[in-house]
């Protein structure tokens, strides 16, 4: 076998070991992955942690998340999370949980277990029993926990004294969280004292203890797993919570893994009409990302939510841009006239650097995202620096690779692998110059750009004065869900439809007054409250929904604590993602490249704002994933344009540039890129598309605000980015640049017609 022969058959066993791959790893990679709440239903709630009174003091955070695990114990709960946030704060996740009212208990008990007598002097505590040792028994058929007793000398002198005493005191009460101004008198002339028993002691005994109490089994089983579980010396106070049901997750997750399949195969369909045979092999890059980026998340033990998978929907568009930029800075080279190898060689290195300072922008986003972000935002964050990470490393080497395979096997020229137009192919033996420019040559973009950027201050316009409208009307410039502005949000589903007056009925019977009712579809209800309600009557009412309406019900409940930091948080994001993009731009760049970005990037920003302002979607925490996101995807492109005016720059053979140049290299730039931009846009929205027409309700608003800022981001780096450097330059006083000199084109990198094309 020949060198070359051998070339083409390694290239198509390497296709082949990617379908091996895919389909041996892709069951295992399924069964590993860990699904968070909004996509197999559970639920999250956000702890203050406070001493118990104002004498004790708080243990390491540490020490109560350790605390709390043993109580996730207990619920039988895979693959929990816990999560320190702060000096005061720990998030608990769990996923799976049916019964969340008895979890609810479990976590935030303070368990700790005390023996009094009526005069609620404390007699003995926890540290008398054997560690484990309390337990499910039974009494004649009857429920009952029994106490194994540590110190069995300690506790004959305590039930010594108290049998000692008269008859009606002679009682050693039982308590679990006692607190101060808590009494046995008080509490024993109610139905359903605070306390767990009061058994009268007739003599000291060393035996152990049994608890009676007319418990049910599973009250009695819950009882003896918390002692086991040990006391929590805080006082744990619920800020925000988050329940999906099961059915929501189930639902969501199908649909979501369907459009994003859908969505992906579209993209691979789109690579291999435009770009043939290297858009085949963008397409098996494709797979093997897809591969890679679930393999990686998986052993970094991700936990997938609905924008995580967004976020790798949006990677890959992202990563399918590697692949056009290269494949276009190789079409470049060879309308320059240069041979195949050549334009191949050349069209990966001007490509690389331009495709990592874009992917890196983004990585900086995901970073703060991740640093600063909480929940799904961290999630989604994750998955976007695994993208990014993977991109580099797979559609950047592997492709090369791959490519260099097919052009060195001798079996393809530069017309028939990258179709290139040969009419447009310059024969450099006669000194021809450059013909093909991407089609665009011939549109002056400064121009056009004034009537783009008069209808973008239109739409800006207009979004302000819907806002300063909605401000009037409803105190919100934009309708802000109670992720910032605290309340609860309940998500309700039907067979057979809502009716909003209905609904408000029957809120008021559990006090819901004040509610707010929006609509997705017929089957779905959103019923928003600005009150934070306590987590029984929430309980009743989720009960009352599941027997009326057969479908279990989604709640968010967020304190008005919990939304102001939000609210902050957001704000911190953006700025500290601008300033590190600003800072980097300039760095690679210079500082005209970088204002040009961020104005850029508030337009975007504002389009997003305009969107919600105009429709009154709900503005909640997950939409700043997508501002983050659109950040990052509109320096992207950004950088592609930069680039490409950068490069043309320096190669300008003027040692002094007017305004006038400028232009005229703004518009070459733009006409040299604008293809790579519509295609880029377009396969990068074709997934989140999918997404917005076959994917989960639930992620709706986060899909169609990342259309929309996607193809804002696009437009911008166009019409805005690049006009905002122009205008810069153009105001400055002309000085003089170093002329690159061109050296003459080599024989061997000619391309002749009708001899080595």
């Amino acid at each position: 076998m020949n060198v070359k022969k051998f070339r083409l058959t390694l290239f198509f066993t390497t296709l082949i070991a990617i379908v091996a791959l895919v389909a041996t790893l892709g069951p295992s990679v399924r069964n590993d992955m860990t699904l968070g709440l909004d996509l197999q239903g559970g639920f999250e709630i956000v702890y203050e942690v406070s001493p118990l009174n104002n004498s004790s003091s708080v243990p390491s955070m540490s020490a109560i998340a350790r605390a709390v695990s043993k109580r996730v114990d207990v619920l039988g709960v895979s693959e929990p999370q816990i999560i320190i946030e702060g000096d005061n704060r720990i998030r608990v996740q769990l996923a799976g949980v049916s019964d969340q009212d008895a979890a609810r208990r479990i976590i935030s008990a303070s368990v700790n277990l005390e023996f009094r007598d009526v005069n609620d002097n404390l007699l003995a505590d926890a540290t008398i029993l054997t560690e484990g040792g309390a337990s499910l028994s039974f009494d004649s058929g009857k429920p009952i926990v029994s106490l194994r007793i540590a110190d069995k000398d300690k506790f004959f002198e305590v039930t010594d004294k108290i049998s000692k005493l008269s008859t009606g005191n002679n009682l050693m009460v039982i308590w679990l969280d006692f607190q101060e101004g808590d009494t046995y008198r008080a509490e024993a002339a109610k139905p359903n004292p605070k306390y767990i028993s009061a058994a009268t002691v007739r003599q000291g005994f060393r035996s152990d203890v049994v608890i009676e109490g007319g418990f049910t089994e599973s009250s009695a089983r819950e009882l003896a797993d918390l002692i086991n579980s040990g006391s929590l010396p805080v006082r744990m106070t619920e800020i925000f919570s988050n329940a999906v049901s099961a059915e929501f997750g189930i639902e969501a997750f199908e649909k979501t893994i369907m459009a994003g399949l859908i969505g992906a195969l579209l993209v691979m369909l789109a690579m291999v009409i435009v770009y043939h045979i290297p858009g085949i092999v963008a397409a098996f890059m494709l797979l093997l990302y897809i591969l890679v980026v679930f393999t990686l998340f998986n052993s970094l033990g991700g936990v997938y939510t609905l924008p995580g998978i967004a976020a790798l929907l949006l990677g890959v568009g992202m990563t399918v841009d590697a692949n056009v930029v290269t494949f276009e800075r190789i079409k470049d080279q060879l309308y320059l006239g240069k041979r195949l190898e050549t334009a191949v060689d050349e069209g990966h290195r001007l490509a690389f650097w331009t495709i990592f300072d874009s992917q890196f922008t983004t990585f900086l986003s995901a970073m703060v995202m991740y640093l600063f972000g909480t929940g799904s935002i961290k999630g989604f964050a994750t998955m976007l620096m695994v993208t990014v990470l993977t991109t580099l490393v797979v559609n950047i080497f592997m492709s090369r690779f791959l490519i260099k395979l097919l052009v060195n096997s001798g079996r393809f020229t530069n017309l028939t692998l990258f179709k290139v137009k040969k009419d447009m192919i310059p024969n450099l033996s006669k000194g021809e110059e450059r013909k093909y420019f991407g089609g665009f040559e011939k549109i002056d973009f400064v121009k056009v750009s004034r009537k783009f950027i008069l209808g973008s201050l239109i739409l800006l316009i207009t979004g302000g004065a819907f806002g300063l409208f909605n401000l009037a009307t409803t105190g919100q410039f934009i309708n802000f869900g109670v992720d910032f502005s605290s309340g609860t949000k309940i998500t309700m589903t039907s067979d057979t439809g809502f009716d909003t007056e209905t609904i408000r009925t029957q809120f008021a019977q559990f006090g819901y007054d004040n509610i707010r009712v929006q609509f997705a579809g017929d089957d779905t209800a959103y019923v928003t409250t600005r009150e934070t309600e306590t987590s029984e009557n929430l309980q009743a009412l989720k009960a009352y929904i599941l027997r009326t309406y057969g479908h279990p019900a989604n709640d968010i409940v967020v304190t008005p604590v919990i939304g102001r930091e939000l609210a902050v948080t957001a704000v911190v994001l953006s700025l500290v993602a601008w300033l590190l993009m600003l800072a980097y731009i300039s760095f690679r760049f210079e500082i005209d490249y970088a204002i040009g970005t961020i104005v850029a990037l508030v337009h975007d920003v504002s389009f997003v704002f305009v969107l919600f302002a105009i429709f009154r979607l709900e503005f909640n925490i997950e939409i700043i994933a997508v501002i983050l996101a659109i950040i990052g995807y509109s320096v992207d492109d950004t950088i592609v344009v930069f680039d490409r005016i950068r490069h043309t720059l320096n190669n300008y053979p003027k040692p002094v540039l007017h305004a006038k140049d400028y232009v005229y290299i703004v518009n070459e730039a733009i006409a040299e890129t604008l293809f790579r931009s519509i295609f880029n846009t377009f396969t990068t929205v074709l997934p989140i598309f999918a997404l917005l027409i076959l994917g989960s309700r639930e992620i709706f608003t986060f899909n169609i605000a990342m259309v929309f800022g996607l193809t804002a981001g696009a437009y911008s780096s166009i019409f805005i980015a690049a006009m905002v450097w122009l205008w810069l330059k153009q105001h400055r006083k002309p000085k003089a640049q170093k002329v690159k000199i061109r050296k003459k084109e080599d024989l061997d990198e000619m391309t002749i017609i009708g001899i080595n094309d």
